[in-house]
């Protein structure tokens, strides 16, 4: 064809009956709006094609009417193959009534599916979704009763189970671009994202399918420069240009120049969050923040994350990522969610859960909606209401550290931050820390055996995923332990020694996070006393989270004491010191190594009864080492040995 340009009718007319369709897109970008809604019109007018089966990776549409909901029609869909359902409830509403047959997959195993299915493979295999309701040993994704064919089998693979996902021809991509020549040559210079459209291409046309690309603008072949060419034409069987007003850049700002990398903008100047309820999370989930690390924020509750960072002037310090390909910058939120601006790179979505999948993210800070006393977690589907999984299962198995952040209860709670603390005047009349969780989008005790790390931060307080399960670990100030916390749960969490979470997340000023998370003021809690030959190490407040934070406390002491002709008695502060018991051992051993080089005799203090105990643990092989209730009782200690 030597032009390739048809009209939006001719296109729908291209899908028979019984066809699999693919369509780009993700929440609000990059979506084909007017081929979906062709499509639809032709079904409604006509009532054919009949019988599609609609496989895409993540949800397209805005709660409401628009992308993947104009295609919910009964008779239109037989089968729905999707990995989040949250913003199309026509089409969940036809699962939920077993119109269709349904299945949720992991996002990040379907946009996989289309390469593996472009390079002529059975399927895709893979670990993730072990466990959870994806695993056939539970639900298999499946989400009705009218669905039977088993699409995961559970495999065993030199020992290790894997999950096998089985893949199938794709008859139609509907896909998006920016501009297309007459040859079908496709760049996407105004797109937020390139998402999963080439693979999806390939994997239409290697199974003999067609490939259908809406575009904004049409120009004569050649002009496209061919490093600009994101799906060759060789790909495309047909290009639509959009009709006016289907080709927003989002389904919430009709174009951005940042959202394509074309302008950075400035970002010193960003609005500043309220002090609510919201905010709050967000700040505790920052002090979770890696330096230097890459990060994953989840839609929702998590997007407050990327605002304290930049309030707190710690976004030069991190890597923010999302899922369907940016990587740096700082992310959109709402129907804009998936763009971002001042990015490093966009690069597919498949690659991104390549990176993903392989544990490359340092921390996932995501949501929560329902929670059991083993740690496992429900963000997928609530009765009636699907919202489907997305991402979120590649992302919460496989990162390095998980925050699960969220409300403590839901639904007419209100709450108000003032004076330092936090005022509960309604309780929500839905709780989020249940008996059970009704669908398992993320378990707990596989996280647990395999020492993850896992947080979950709420308004008013904080747990850590143990062995044992739930262990509460913070409390809010102005917050009633009884009465808030456990009398609004189904189970009784582990409780141990629960300290006061930070005072500044309540206070409506920047809390310096900076300082903390730099160490930026490391030399003044780190000083030798020459006179006295004692090295003073004031570690109060400070959570020693990883082998970055190790490494800048003991640096400095090397700094210190090295010079030094002789060795020095050291007197060391952990009021309030949080040490992540991922990286006990690897501290203690740090610090034995400072023992044997530096110290003749080390003394440590902390008024937490257990912190004494904990650090008793710790550090039980040191020699010469006394753990203290106070400051006054390690230097009165010091000055008896010493004879003075």
């Amino acid at each position: 064809m030597p032009n390739k340009l048809i009209s939006p009718e001719a296109a729908a007319a291209l899908v028979s009956a019984g066809d699999t369709l693919t369509t780009s897109g993700f929440v609000g970008i990059g979506v084909p709006e007017t081929l979906l809604k062709a499509l639809g019109s032709r079904f409604a007018e006509t009532g054919a094609p009949e019988g599609l089966t609609l496989f895409f990776a993540a949800g397209q549409g805005d709660g409401k009417d628009r992308g993947l909901n104009h295609l919910a029609h009964k008779g239109l869909l037989s089968r729905v193959v999707g990995g989040h359902w949250g913003l199309i409830p026509k089409v969940a509403r036809l699962a939920v009534e077993g119109e269709i047959e349904a299945y949720n997959l992991p996002q990040g195993v379907i946009s996989h599916l289309y390469r593996d299915i472009a390079a002529g493979k059975q399927g895709t295999l893979t670990h993730v979704g072990l466990e959870t309701f994806v695993d056939p040993r539970k639900d298999g994704g499946k989400l009705n009763a009218v669905t039977t064919e088993d699409l995961v089998q559970l495999l065993d693979v030199d020992g290790v189970e894997q999950l096998f996902y089985k893949g199938f021809p794709v008859d139609v991509a509907f896909l998006r671009g920016t501009t297309a020549d007459t040859f079908g040559n496709v760049s996407m210079e105004n797109e937020a994202l390139t998402i999963d459209n080439l693979a999806q291409a390939m994997a239409a046309k290697n199974s003999g399918g067609l490939v259908i690309v809406q575009v904004e603008h049409m120009v004569a072949r050649g002009t496209l420069s061919p490093r600009d060419v994101e799906i060759p034409g060789a790909l495309v069987d047909a290009v639509v240009l959009a009709e006016p007003g289907d080709h927003m850049q989002t389904f919430r700002t009709a174009y951005a120049p940042a959202f394509t990398g074309r302008y950075r903008i400035a970002t010193e100047d960003a609005e500043v969050m309220d002090l609510t309820a919201r905010k709050v999370i967000a700040r505790r989930a920052a002090f979770e923040l890696p330096i230097n690390g890459v990060v994953n924020l989840g839609i929702g509750m998590p997007e407050g994350v990327a605002a304290v960072a930049a309030e707190e002037r710690l976004l030069s310090h991190l890597t923010l990522t999302a899922e369907p390909g940016v990587i740096g910058g700082q992310p959109a939120s709402g129907l804009d969610f998936g763009a971002a601006v001042n990015t490093d790179a966009v690069i597919a979505q498949n690659q991104q859960f390549d990176f993903y999948d392989g544990g490359g993210l340092d921390i996932a800070v995501l949501g929560m909606a329902e929670v059991d006393a083993q740690g496992s977690v429900n963000v997928s589907r609530f009765g009636p209401r699907l919202a489907g999984a997305g991402g979120f299962i590649n992302i919460s198995q496989n990162a390095c550290h998980v925050v699960f952040t969220g409300t403590f209860t839901s639904v007419a709670f209100d709450v108000v931050v003032a004076d330092g603390g936090l005022s509960i005047r309604s309780e929500g009349k839905v709780r989020k820390f249940v008996e059970a969780v009704e669908h398992t989008t993320f378990f707990g005790p596989r996280a647990a055996r395999l020492e993850q790390p896992v947080l979950f931060v709420t308004e008013r307080c904080v747990f850590r995923l143990t062995e044992d399960g739930l262990e509460l670990i913070e409390i809010a100030p102005g917050v009633d332990l009884e009465r808030d916390i456990l009398a609004q749960m189904a189970f009784r969490p582990v409780i141990r020694d629960v300290a006061e979470m930070d005072a500044r997340i309540f206070q409506d000023a920047p809390m310096g996070l900076d300082v903390d998370l730099l160490f930026l003021d490391l030399d003044d809690r780190i000083a030798l006393d020459a006179g006295a030959e004692r090295l003073f190490i004031n570690l109060e407040k400070l959570r020693i989270r990883n082998a970055v934070d190790v490494d800048m406390i003991c640096d400095r002491v090397v700094a210190i004491c090295e010079p030094l002709d002789h060795k020095v008695d050291a007197i060391v502060n952990y009021d309030h010191t949080v040490i992540y018991p991922e990286i006990e051992d690897a501290y203690a051993a740090r610090v034995r190594e400072l023992e044997e080089r530096f110290y003749r005799t080390t003394t440590r203090y902390s008024a937490s009864a257990f912190m004494r105990m904990k650090l008793g643990k710790v550090f039980a092989r040191s020699q010469g080492s006394h753990i203290f209730e106070t400051a006054d009782h390690a230097r009165r200690f010091l000055e008896s040995q010493s004879g003075n």
